[in-house]
């Protein structure tokens, strides 16, 4: 069984993420590929897929966008799983405020994706002056809401249903 985890990372964090996912598919013995939506040129050589992608704006980068349509009648015959990060700030008041890519996630829900999460982002004040703007006006506390554990356990029960 070998997974692909694919990623669209505006500054790294959701990369991260997608390495983070298929090493723990890793530890639960599957083999798993992590690369760039951009860098995968067909799903042929894939059992299933991870798909994940930073959110701003309310939407998806273009590239994972662009990959779901793509690749989507490929993906509606094999098990696929998605994420989105995004969310930093203090959980209170950002994660009231901050809203998934709704299109996004229906059209890979009517693909029949098997399940969809979304995890904390990353604030990283070296990613420009915009970032930096946001950083300083977020308690460094809440600069990195990425939560690891949560991450791992998740990428275990894909391993799970997968058969690992």
């Amino acid at each position: 069984m070998t997974v692909l985890v694919a990623y669209a990372s505006k500054h790294g964090s959701t990369a991260e993420i997608a390495e983070a996912i298929a090493a723990a598919l890793r530890d639960d013995g599957l083999a798993a590929d992590c690369a760039a939506v951009g860098d995968v040129g067909g799903l042929g050589s894939y059992d299933a897929v991870v798909l994940g992608s930073a959110v701003y704006m309310k939407h998806w980068q273009g590239d994972a966008r662009h990959f779901l349509r793509k690749h989507a009648k490929e993906l509606a015959e094999m098990p696929f799983w998605i994420f989105s990060s995004g969310p930093t700030g203090d959980p209170a008041e950002d994660d009231a405020a901050w809203q998934e890519p709704k299109r996004t996630v229906a059209k890979a829900e009517k693909l029949g994706v098997r399940d969809h999460v979304v995890f904390g982002g990353r604030i990283s004040p070296e990613s420009g002056r915009m970032a930096k703007a946001m950083a300083d006006n977020t308690p460094e506390e809440y600069r990195d809401r990425r939560d690891w554990d949560e991450i791992r356990a998740w990428a275990s029960g894909i391993a799970a249903d997968l058969g690992g």
